[in-house]
């Protein structure tokens, strides 16, 4: 399996609004946006951090094929990741592929990550590529109404 990593173009939004409206994707991701099918709402979220230089955003590739993005910000004063990739190629291990791509891009450490709590997958990508678990929070996830337990995890 070979994924590339390459710059966030106008062409690949249309195919992350279809991803964000999947709701399997939104309730294993938790924390997004309201409402997944306001289009306005994405396009200003995308034009947004696309424009900050602070953000590193990258679209994953897989077979030719939009599979999903990763991006690094900063929240807090602490640098984050975050990735999401389209449910039909869950557990093929594309996320860890492109999590340790992304991390020799990267560099900066240390590195933060969040996770829904019963977000086995992404909790295993996270450790594969060297997160390690430094607590748990609770947050307001709003792809599913309510206030879930969340992992929080750092890459040294």
């Amino acid at each position: 399996m070979a994924i590339t990593l390459r710059d966030v173009t106008d062409a690949d939004l249309p195919i992350f609004f279809d991803q964000q409206r999947d709701l399997t994707y939104n309730h294993m991701a938790a924390f997004t946006h309201k409402d997944p099918d306001d289009r306005a709402a994405f396009d200003a979220h995308w034009k947004k951090i696309r424009a900050n230089p602070e953000i590193k955003n990258q679209t994953i590739v897989f077979e030719g094929q939009v599979a999903g993005h990763i991006a690094s910000f900063v929240m807090g004063g602490e640098r984050e990741v975050t990735y999401g990739i389209a449910r039909h190629l869950w557990g093929r291990g594309l996320a860890t592929e492109a999590l340790r791509a992304f991390l020799a891009v990267v560099t900066d450490r240390p590195l933060r990550a969040r996770a829904a709590k019963d977000n086995v997958g992404s909790l295993r990508v996270l450790a594969k590529c060297g997160f390690e678990v430094t607590g748990e929070a609770i947050g307001f996830a709003n792809a599913r109404g309510q206030e879930i337990e969340e992992v929080v995890l750092r890459l040294s």
